[in-house]
C-alpha cells in the first residue's frame, strides 16, 4: 500500500480480512480482541467499524456463521444437538440454544424435527441462501417459513 492510498479503503481491507477469518475459522475460539490484534486495531475500534461496514458486530456475525453451519449439520441429522454445538465452536449448550432460537425462531431440536433431511442434494451455496437464519429484527421483511 502506498502512502497516498485512502485510509478508509485500507480500513475496509482490514475489516474484510476480519470477516474472512470469521468465515474460515468460525469453529475456532474467536473473540473480538483476538480478531482486532490480527489486524492491529483496538477491539473497540474494530467493533465500531465492523458494525458500520456490515450492519452487525463481529460477535453477531460470528454467531450467525456458527448458526448457519449448525443448521446444515442439524439437517443432515448425523450429530446430536450437543455435538453440533461443539462442532460449530460454541462452548455452552445453553448459549448455543438461546442464540439458535433467537436467529431461527425455534430450538435446535425443534429445527431438526421440522427440517430433517431437507436440503440434501442441494448445493451448499444454494442451501445457505434458501435456509439462512433470519434475525428477529429482519423477520418482518416478508420471508416466511423455513425454506
Amino acid at each position: 500500500m502506498t502512502g497516498s492510498e485512502d485510509p478508509r479503503l485500507r480500513e475496509l481491507v482490514l475489516l474484510r480480512r476480519v470477516r474472512d477469518r470469521i468465515d474460515r475459522d468460525y469453529a475456532q475460539p474467536l473473540d473480538v480482541a483476538a480478531l482486532a490484534r490480527g489486524v492491529h486495531l483496538s477491539a473497540g475500534h474494530l467493533s465500531r467499524q465492523f458494525r458500520a461496514a456490515y450492519g452487525e458486530s463481529p460477535y453477531s456475525y460470528l454467531m450467525t456463521r456458527r448458526i448457519e453451519r449448525a443448521m446444515h449439520l442439524l439437517r443432515l441429522g448425523e450429530l446430536s444437538v450437543t455435538e453440533v454445538c461443539f462442532a460449530v465452536g460454541c462452548s455452552s449448550l445453553g448459549t448455543f440454544s438461546t442464540r439458535f432460537s433467537e436467529l431461527v425462531g425455534m430450538s435446535p431440536s425443534a429445527y431438526r424435527r421440522a427440517v430433517g433431511g431437507q436440503g440434501t442434494g442441494i448445493p451448499g451455496c444454494v442451501a445457505r441462501q434458501v435456509m439462512r437464519p433470519v434475525r428477529n429484527r429482519e423477520a418482518g421483511t416478508g420471508r416466511g417459513g423455513l425454506a
